[in-house]
């Protein structure tokens, strides 16, 4: 199982303020009014990718360099915020990217992909279909592999953990999206490295709870769908390196709605004037549902990105849910 200790989330963060500044952490008035609680928000939308994600491809792609340096490219799979990581450091690094994505994938993120330098394939009805091409391609084309979750990866996205941590040391709860679980995993990580005892609360949508239900089962549960509009989390196959982690370390699992999750954007955008993705919001939704409990304490939530697509986002601001297709 993956450990870090403070010295290795130092370095960590090192090689990544190379390519990025801290993101900030506020505590918003508006929100405290709303829950009842001191909330503080990790503006991870606020990353060069709009996302966290791009934390971790800044130090797997350093780490592949130097104990792959005969790999020429990377392939991975995504919904788009890992992907448009994964791109940016492997161009950086002058390594070709190719990357896989289902079929009807988030038109922007896609769009942002390619930007960054990936070749993009779409595949399969969902990200679990696409991952499964994404190993096979790699395999037969001599690519390293870029899984959904690697301790590279978590590696780098302790960062984010370890920014707020440091900052806000007497936080009682973090609430954190699940979706492969680097996000939640890095953050319980930095957390025991930093000796702290905040709770580590976990969230995923009641149309993809393949985490919520490993937890509870003790082991690996896969979901018949995952169709939520918040991407991020719509994953039918649990990682089971990551469910080890997380079912010890976290506090609990929470399950927001699609509606739940559309509310908290609206709320992020009226208390705060800044733009959630569906994963993004779900902290925060969470939150809400669980205000009487967190009322009084000091709270953070992971504002994991912000890349909505125009349309939804319209729709949701409008008082609607999208419903993907």
């Amino acid at each position: 199982m993956i450990r870090l200790t403070s010295d290795d989330l130092e370095k960590a963060a090192a090689l990544v303020y190379g390519q990025m500044q801290p993101t900030p952490q506020y505590a918003w008035p508006l929100l405290a009014e709303a829950v009842g609680a001191e909330v503080w928000v990790k503006h991870e939308n606020h990353t060069p990718t709009g996302a966290f994600k791009v934390r971790g491809g800044i130090t797997f792609i350093d780490w592949m360099r130097r104990a792959h340096p005969e790999m020429r490219g990377v392939c991975t799979a995504t919904r788009g915020n890992h992907g448009q990581s994964i791109a940016r450091a492997a161009n950086a690094a002058g390594l070709t990217a190719k990357i896989y994505v289902p079929r009807g994938n988030s038109v922007e993120k896609n769009a942002a992909m390619r930007a960054f330098g990936g070749e993009l394939i779409e595949f399969g009805a969902d990200f679990d279909e696409a991952r499964e091409e994404a190993f096979r391609v790699a395999e037969a084309e001599g690519l390293m592999i870029v899984p959904p979750f690697h301790s590279e990866l978590v590696r780098g996205v302790a960062t984010y953990g370890y920014e707020l941590m440091s900052a806000v040391a007497e936080l009682d709860a973090i609430y954190v999206p699940i979706g492969c679980g680097s996000g939640i995993c890095s953050t319980i990580l930095a957390r025991d490295a930093l000796g702290l005892k905040t709770q580590i609360i976990g969230v995923c949508s009641t149309e993809a709870q393949t985490t919520k239900l490993s937890v509870e089962a003790g082991r690996p549960v896969e979901t018949g769908s995952a169709t939520t509009f918040a991407d991020g989390m719509a994953v039918r196959v649990p990682v089971p390196e990551a469910l080890e982690i997380y079912s010890k370390g976290a506090e609990r699992i929470v399950t927001v709605s699609d509606d739940e999750v559309a509310e908290a954007i609206r709320l992020y955008y009226t208390a705060t004037h800044n733009i959630a993705e569906g994963a993004g919001a779900a902290p925060l939704a969470a939150l809400l549902q669980e205000k009487e409990k967190m009322r009084g304490k000091c709270v953070g939530v992971i504002l994991c990105g912000g890349n909505i697509d125009t349309g939804w986002f319209l729709e949701v601001m409008a008082g609607r849910t999208p419903v993907p297709a």
